[in-house]
């Protein structure tokens, strides 16, 4: 019922959304829709989680400063990646109302959602949708946050603490950038795959 609901909601807003049971079906129908193509990652436990890279590494050329070539630099794959055709990436909070959030340290994430490429595809766990914008900020805020400032090693209190956001201002602080889109931006494609399984933070 709630996959019904930001469904009608995200398409209302000017988005495509398509719909998966199954991890495994999302990837088998991202590798086809995505062919010869420069795909742009951004930096994501979900994507990880599908092992999507691998999958379209294979016919398409991927960029991800998750997955550094050798002789490039963590600044050059994001740059790639934030100029290619395609962009793929999660979110870290969707609110049944529609509304998609955002937060990231280096920034290139939430600038690649917003603008320059043919088409974004937004890949959303079920563990992701919240019931109301409040809601889907709390928890990108004191959910994904902390849990992912973990994952780099940051010494932050959240990190440490590991139970919500402490507004720091720690020099580790992964917390530097916020976006909402409060609909479909207004060039490009986009379209939200939404996945009945827990992904991600």
């Amino acid at each position: 019922m709630i996959f019904s609901i930001v469904e009608e909601n995200l398409k209302n807003m000017g988005y495509s959304v398509t719909i998966f049971e199954k991890t495994c079906e999302a990837v088998k129908y991202l590798d086809f829709q995505i062919d010869n193509k420069t795909v742009g990652f951004g930096g994501s436990m979900t994507l990880e989680q599908m092992g999507l890279y691998e999958t379209l590494k294979s016919h398409n050329t991927v960029f991800w400063h998750q997955r550094i070539p050798e002789g490039k630099t963590s600044k050059e794959v994001r740059l790639e990646a934030n100029n290619a055709n395609i962009y793929v990436s999660s979110v870290n909070g969707l609110a049944e109302t529609g509304e998609i959030i955002n937060i990231d340290g280096n920034c290139n994430r939430i600038a690649s959602i917003f603008y320059g490429h043919e088409k974004v595809y937004l890949i959303v766990g079920e563990n992701k949708i919240e019931k109301n914008y409040e809601s889907a900020l709390y928890r990108a805020r004191n959910i994904a946050a902390p849990l992912n400032a973990k994952r780099v090693g940051a010494e932050t209190p959240c990190a440490v603490k590991g139970d919500k956001c402490y507004d720091c201002k720690s020099p580790e602080r992964i917390c530097r950038g916020f976006s909402v889109l409060w609909g479909k931006p207004m060039t490009g494609e986009f379209e939200v795959i939404l996945i009945h399984e827990k992904l991600g933070y």
